[in-house]
């Protein structure tokens, strides 16, 4: 059987649009069942939406520090 470290090591491996795939999945595994099947169908059909975006363009991704970095300035602005 493969370590997580094996997985994870062959799932970087793949192209960015498999990669989100397999996010995709991994992360709607971890949702708890919901008791709204429609709630459910949006929330999937949205990260669809959003992954497609990222990895067609049509959106900008913003590093992590790049947004702390933002709010940071925001907030000592309001002080």
């Amino acid at each position: 059987m493969a370590t997580k470290e094996d997985l994870l090591s062959d799932v970087l491996r793949l192209p960015p649009e498999e990669r989100a795939e397999v996010a995709h999945k991994l992360l709607l595994s971890l949702e708890a069942e919901t008791e709204d099947p429609e709630a459910q169908a949006e929330w999937s059909a949205e990260l669809e939406r959003r992954a497609r975006e990222v990895l067609d363009g049509s959106v900008q991704t913003v590093l992590l520090e790049q947004v702390e970095e933002r709010i940071r300035a925001r907030l000592d602005q309001r002080r």
